[in-house]
C-alpha cells in the first residue's frame, strides 16, 4: 500500500507544482515549458524506458540475490545511455546559455538535464517497486517532490526562463537518487560478462515494442501542442496544456500506481501457479482498475467547474474546462489501455500489438488534425487526440479480447461499476451549477454514493479484497 500512497502524495504535489509554475513562468512561458517537458518525457522514453520496463518485468527480490546479471545489465546499460544523452545536453548548453536562457540550445539543454533525471529517479523506483520495498519507495518520492519544489519553484522566481526551470527539475530526480544510493544498491557479486549480450537482448525484445508506442504517444502529444502553438499561439498552447497536464494526471496516477502494484502480483502468480493464473489475475485487475479510474473520471467531471475557479490560475480560466472537457474521453480510454488491456500482452511477453495501437492512435490523430482545427481551432486538435487514443484503446482491446487465445475479462464486475459510475454522476451533475464552494459537497457524496454501491454490490470484489484484510487485524486485537 506504500506504493499507491506514495503516488498519491506525488500527484498531489505535482499538481499544486505545476499550478505554481504556471502561475510563476505565465501563459506564455508556461506554454514552451511544457512543450519542452514533452520532449524531455520523449528523449526518456526513447532512451531509457525499454529498460525500466525490464526491471519492473525481470528484476524481483529473489533475483536481486539469485540472478545478479540482470541488475548488471540494467545498470551498464543505463550507464551508457545516460553519458550519450549527458554529452548533448552540455553541447547543447555550450552553446546556448552565452546566448541568454531564453535561447533555441539553451532550452534544448534544460530539456536534455530533465530527460536524464527522469530516466534516472524512474529506473531507481522501478527497482524499489519490483523487490516491494514500499518504505524505500515512500522515501525516494517524498525527496524527489521536496527536492523538486525547491529547485523548480526557486528556478521559476529567480530565474524565470523555461531552461532552468528544466535543468532544476532534471537536478531534483538526480538527487533524489543520489542521496539514496546506498539503500539502492544490491548485494556485491562478480560481474559476468559474457551475459551481458544475452540479457541486454532479452530486455529488448520485450521492452522495446513498449518503449516504440509510448514514444509513439508521447510524440502524439508534442506534436499537438506545437499544433496548438501553430495555430493560435503559445499562450492557447498554455491553455491547453495546463488543461491536459491536470487531466492526464488525475486518472494516470492512480492507473499507473494500481499497475505496478497489480502487474507485480500477476507476475509473481505467474511464478508460483503458471500462465493461466497470470491472465486470470490480469483479467480481474482489468476489472479492478475499471472499477477505480471511472469514478475518478466521472468526479473531475462533477467537480471541474468548482476546481478552476478555486485553484486554477486567473488566466487560464475558462480554456482550462473547455481542453479538459474535450481531452477527458480520450485520456480515459488511453488509462484504460495501458493499465487494463495492455498487461494482457505484456504478461504472455508478446508485445509487438502495442506499436500497432500506438500507429492507429497516430493516423487517426493526424486525420483529426488536417480537419478539426479548421473549424474549431484549439479545441479542433484536442479533440484530435481524443479520436486518436479511443480509436488506439478499441483497437487494442479487440486485438486481447479476441481470437483463439483471448482473455476473458469479467464483464458483469465491470458493467456494474458502469452503472455506479452513472448513477453517481446523475446524482452530483445538479451540484455543477452551484458555486465553488460546492466542491466540499460533491466530493464526499460522491465517494459516499459511489463506494455505498461498490460496498452492497461487492463490484470487482473490492469488498471481498477490503474485509480480507481487515479480517486479521480483527483477530489480533481480539486474542
Amino acid at each position: 500500500m506504500a506504493v499507491i500512497a506514495a503516488f498519491v502524495i506525488n500527484a498531489g504535489l505535482n499538481f499544486v507544482l505545476g499550478l505554481l509554475i504556471a502561475k510563476l513562468l505565465g501563459p506564455a512561458d508556461f506554454g514552451r515549458f511544457a512543450l519542452a517537458t514533452t520532449g524531455a518525457i520523449v528523449i526518456n522514453t526513447v532512451l531509457f524506458e525499454w529498460l525500466r520496463l525490464s526491471a519492473t518485468r525481470f528484476y524481483s527480490g529473489r533475483v536481486r540475490v539469485d540472478e545478479p546479471w540482470i541488475r548488471h545489465g540494467l545498470d551498464r546499460a543505463y550507464l551508457r545511455l545516460g553519458l550519450l544523452l549527458a554529452a548533448a545536453a552540455a553541447i547543447c548548453g555550450a552553446f546556448g546559455f552565452g546566448q541568454g536562457a531564453e535561447a533555441r540550445e539553451a532550452v534544448l539543454c534544460g530539456t536534455g538535464v530533465a530527460a536524464l533525471g527522469i530516466g534516472v529517479f524512474d529506473y531507481h523506483a522501478a527497482l524499489a517497486r519490483a523487490r516491494f520495498d514500499g518504505k524505500l519507495y515512500l522515501g525516494l518520492v517524498a525527496l524527489k517532490n521536496v527536492l523538486a519544489f525547491v529547485l523548480m519553484a526557486g528556478a521559476a522566481w529567480f530565474l524565470p526562463q523555461p531552461a532552468w526551470v528544466l535543468a532544476a527539475a532534471g537536478l531534483s530526480q538526480f538527487l533524489a537518487v543520489v542521496l539514496l544510493r546506498g539503500w539502492l544498491r544490491d548485494p556485491a557479486a562478480t560481474f559476468e560478462r559474457a551475459r551481458l549480450s544475452s540479457t541486454w537482448g532479452v530486455f529488448a525484445r520485450y521492452g522495446l515494442p513498449l518503449i516504440a508506442a509510448n514514444a509513439a504517444y508521447q510524440l502524439l502529444s508534442f506534436v499537438n501542442r506545437g499544433a496548438v502553438a501553430s495555430h493560435a499561439g503559445f499562450e492557447e498552447a498554455g491553455y491547453f496544456a495546463l488543461a491536459a497536464d491536470v487531466t492526464s494526471r488525475v486518472l494516470t496516477t492512480l492507473g499507473m500506481a494500481l499497475d505496478l502494484l497489480l502487474f507485480q502480483i500477476a507476475v509473481q502468480a505467474e511464478e508460483h501457479h503458471g500462465r493461466a493464473a497470470a491472465e486470470a489475475q490480469v483479467a480481474r485487475n482489468a476489472a479492478m482498475v475499471f472499477a477505480l479510474l471511472a469514478p475518478c473520471a466521472v468526479g473531475f467531471w462533477a467537480v471541474l467547474p468548482a476546481l478552476q475557479a478555486l485553484v486554477v490560475p486567473e488566466a487560464y480560466r475558462g480554456p482550462f474546462e473547455t481542453y479538459s472537457l474535450a481531452l477527458l474521453p480520450g485520456l480515459f480510454g488511453f488509462a484504460m489501455m495501458l493499465y487494463a488491456v495492455s498487461p494482457g500482452v505484456q504478461i504472455r511477453r508478446r508485445t509487438m500489438p502495442v506499436i500497432v495501437a500506438a500507429l492507429v492512435a497516430l493516423g487517426l490523430n493526424g486525420i483529426g488534425l488536417l480537419v478539426l482545427p479548421r473549424s474549431f481551432g484549439g479545441l479542433g486538435v484536442a479533440l484530435a487526440q481524443t479520436l486518436g487514443l479511443t480509436g488506439a484503446c478499441l483497437w487494442l482491446g479487440w486485438r486481447v479480447l479476441t481470437g483463439p487465445e483471448r482473455l476473458t475479462f469479467p464483464w458483469g464486475q465491470i458493467g456494474a461499476a458502469a452503472s455506479a459510475c452513472a448513477v453517481m454522476g446523475l446524482a452530483l451533475a445538479p451540484f455543477r451549477a452551484l458555486p465553488p464552494t460546492a466542491l466540499a459537497v460533491l466530493v464526499p457524496v460522491g465517494m459516499g454514493l459511489y463506494g455505498a454501491l461498490v460496498w452492497v454490490f461487492d463490484i470487482a470484489g473490492l469488498r471481498t479484497q477490503i474485509t480480507a484484510r481487515l479480517r486479521p487485524a480483527r483477530t489480533v486485537a481480539a486474542d
